[in-house]
């Protein structure tokens, strides 16, 4: 690391014991307690070297643009590969449906690989690329491994990916059309993620593993500074984030507070962490108020299937400290939510993504949403990564007669549909 970066980035600060490491050697965990690690900026510099105006100056609408506040030396040298820079959508059709409620959705469908994921990717191989790893392995039920595979490609590194054979179809297609190395693993994501640990401490490869990595919270954060910056730093009042391993919403918040430490904000949003119903580590702690335990996890949003969620304490510390809750919701709910996200906004959500929707319109029936408030629900992946689960509310019309009087009939009885 050249000095300036190591006097932008301070070390790493474990989430579990507090204690404090500095920036080299790279660690994934706390030697001490192996909790997860939380990297230290010296905002006091950044602020001296770094300002609203400054940032607006900056040509290119993608993460890089907050390239002071991430743990790399410098942007890559092709920054065509847009990762981030994804817009904040209202939808009018959806406010005369939700009363006076400012809606927004902040459509992470479009990135490279079409997930969210693609903002931590982005960092971890540069992050990888500064360390002289040339070979980066991830353990994913799909989004991560896809996006690992595309930037890899894009970067010219080698990408191993350890996947759940279960995984969406698509998914592992986009993998292999990448050129990335499948391994589809008998078992869950866990035990995906188990394995993949193991292969990258025998091979000495980087990892781009969710939850373990303090790097990709740190790309994952962007999505939160760009919501600030497209709302002019109007703080939204509520998030909701669809939460599996926790790393998206640790991400989000961490965002909120680089801006108050910056002090560019005065206001941290509240974080409402959406999970499945057959996924609920996270919702089933904060709501009995013990330690976190393994669930068995069977959903529909495979992206959020998680039996123990491996950044689950950051994810707890980031809902405690926005003043947020986590909701729990049902596959129904999320299938019925994807589609009427879809109908109304034309973004095609996966599963995992609409699960922010589902548990946004749960909310407001338990009276957890309120008149006057900016809302803001985070589509963090594609539906064309998961065809078949959107064919669970929807029908295909069969076969009909080529001829007009047949068109009128079926017109007529479906135009109330």
């Amino acid at each position: 690391m050249s000095d300036s970066t190591t006097q932008r980035i301070l070390g790493y600060k474990c989430v579990g014991c507090g204690k404090e490491y500095p920036l080299e050697p790279f660690i994934y965990q706390c030697p001490d307690c192996n909790s997860n690690l939380d990297i230290l900026y010296n905002y006091e510099l950044i602020r001296d070297i770094w300002s609203v105006d400054e940032l607006k100056k900056f040509p290119y609408k993608s993460l890089w643009r907050y390239h002071p506040l991430l743990p790399v030396e410098n942007p890559p040298e092709n920054l065509s590969m847009q990762s981030g820079g994804t817009p904040l959508l209202s939808f009018p059709q959806i406010q005369t449906e939700i009363g006076k409620i400012n809606l927004y959705v902040k459509d992470d469908t479009r990135n490279p690989s079409g997930s969210l994921k693609d903002r931590a990717t982005e960092i971890g191989i540069r992050h990888a690329d500064e360390l002289g790893q040339d070979t980066i392995v991830a353990a994913s039920t799909g989004n991560a491994a896809a996006s690992l595979a595309a930037l890899a490609a894009f970067y010219e590194k080698k990408a191993v990916i350890l996947a759940p054979a279960s995984a969406p179809p698509a998914k592992l297609t986009q993998i292999l059309q990448y050129n990335a190395l499948l391994y589809p693993v008998e078992g869950t994501y866990d035990d995906a993620f188990d394995l993949s640990m193991l292969v990258a401490e025998a091979n000495k490869w980087y990892s781009r593993s969710t939850g373990i990595n303090p790097v990709l919270a740190e790309g994952k954060k962007t999505v939160g500074l760009e919501i600030a910056e497209q709302m002019n730093w109007q703080i939204p009042d509520k998030i909701f984030v669809p939460t599996g391993d926790g790393c998206i919403i640790a991400g989000v918040h961490k965002a909120f507070l680089d801006l108050v430490r910056l002090g560019w904000t005065s206001k941290l949003p509240q974080l409402i962490a959406v999970q499945a119903e057959g996924s609920p580590a996270i919702v089933n702690a904060l709501d009995s108020g013990k330690p976190m335990e393994k669930v068995r996890s069977d959903t529909v949003a495979d992206s959020i299937s998680v039996d123990l969620p491996r950044d689950g304490e950051k994810a707890i510390k980031a809902i405690k400290e926005s003043k947020g809750f986590a909701i729990a919701v049902s596959d129904d709910e999320i299938l019925t939510a994807q589609y009427r996200l879809s109908k109304n906004t034309g973004i095609f959500a996966e599963p995992a993504a609409a699960a922010s929707m589902a548990g946004f319109l749960k909310a407001m029936r338990l009276g957890k949403v309120f008149e006057g408030e900016s809302i803001v629900i985070l589509a963090s992946g594609s539906g064309l990564k998961d065809v078949p689960a959107a064919q669970q509310k929807i029908e295909i019309p069969k076969a009909q007669p080529k001829n007009l009087e047949s068109f009128l009939t079926f017109c007529k009885e479906h135009q109330s549909k």
